[in-house]
């Protein structure tokens, strides 16, 4: 039979289909569905589930952004908002547009593809405990480059992280069983059964709670010297020391970490 003999209901179930599959909600519902059924396989390995798991969370962001950017296909929100708090999950900071990969957040959106603001239009921007988990250079580099776009001559940008150089200055001697650092950071939580050397802290620093389902693990490792690079090279003016503000930054955040405030 010929293409064009072909039964007309033929043709429209093979059109449906071809455009399904170009709707990439629908192939990422479909790239989902197959990972949780190998997941549940119990002879899947552990190396393949952690990847997968991974590729689960990365997906779940993808749903989201892809419902962020429904609207926009330009990438840019119309609004101008003069505050912008970035990655702040739970923690809301008042008078603050908040855009963040997962709920609750004013915008969903992944911003290792960029800030969907226009440009020149920010006066402040904020991010606390973000940075390290996006990975660097590609994505930590473009989200500076993207805040300078999108700040106003004279606009600042404050960002805290937790800070290498603490976790490394104390490195020294045999792990305290009541060390300060486990009782601020770790004690609830599922991993304070295997930190057992001061090494185990460092590395939790560097690489908080890999293959954990409640936390997304630190990518890079940041201190002073390299956030005031990093703002830097992305053509901030200045770079300095922040002085914490606990009516914007979480106040169970200070403790162990950096804040810089860099100026266009």
């Amino acid at each position: 039979m010929c293409a064009s003999d072909q039964p007309p209901e033929t043709t429209a179930h093979t059109r449906t289909g071809t455009e399904t599959e170009r709707d990439p909600a629908a192939a990422a519902d479909r790239l989902g569905e197959r990972i949780a059924e190998v997941l549940s396989d119990p002879v899947t390995t552990h190396g393949l589930a952690r990847a997968l798991r991974t590729a689960a969370r990365e997906l779940e962001v993808h749903r989201h952004h892809l419902a962020g950017r429904g609207s926009r296909p330009g990438g840019r929100i119309e609004q101008r908002p003069a505050r912008v708090q970035i990655g702040g999950g739970a923690h809301r900071v008042d008078g603050f547009f908040h855009i963040d990969a997962r709920p609750p957040a004013d915008l969903l959106w992944d911003v290792r593809e960029g800030l969907p603001l226009q440009d020149g239009s920010v006066e402040l921007l904020f991010s606390e405990h973000f940075l390290e988990h996006i990975d660097y250079p590609r994505s930590a580099k473009r989200y500076a480059a993207e805040a300078h776009r999108v700040l106003r001559p004279g606009g600042r940008i404050v960002t805290g992280v937790p800070d290498a150089a603490f976790a490394l200055g104390r490195y020294y001697g045999p792990l305290d069983p009541v060390d300060e650092t486990i009782e601020r950071w770790y004690a609830r939580r599922d991993c304070r059964p295997h930190i057992n050397t001061r090494l185990d802290l460092v590395n939790l620093v560097f690489r908080d709670q890999d293959d954990d389902p409640h936390y997304t693990p630190h990518l890079w490792a940041y201190d002073h010297e390299k956030l005031v690079q990093l703002f830097t090279e992305a053509g901030f003016a200045t770079v300095e020391p922040w002085a914490f503000d606990p009516a914007i930054a979480n106040p169970k955040r200070r403790w162990g970490s950096v804040y810089v405030i860099a100026t266009r």
